[in-house]
């Protein structure tokens, strides 16, 4: 699984991040979570505000960080 955390490295960007390593971690899925700073390849997912977290190519959030639980909601509906 490929997780992206979409965002230019602000507070709530890092926050994110940690909640979504939280969320592989309690779910045990198999899965890359990597940060994008890049503001054109931020633009290339339609996403105008961060932060924004992808799963597998798939927009889930952004502008906000959802709960922990939403998260693993998300992850488990992929695997």
């Amino acid at each position: 699984m490929e997780i992206k955390i979409l965002g230019t490295g602000c507070a709530k960007c890092h926050k994110l991040y940690e909640e979504t390593k939280n969320a592989v971690a309690q779910t045990g899925v198999d899965a890359n979570v990597e940060k994008v700073e890049d503001l054109d390849k931020i633009a290339s997912y339609g996403v105008f505000m961060t932060p924004a977290l992808v799963v597998d190519g798939e927009v889930k959030s952004s502008g906000k960080i959802p709960k922990t639980t939403q998260i693993i909601e998300w992850l488990k509906a992929k695997q």
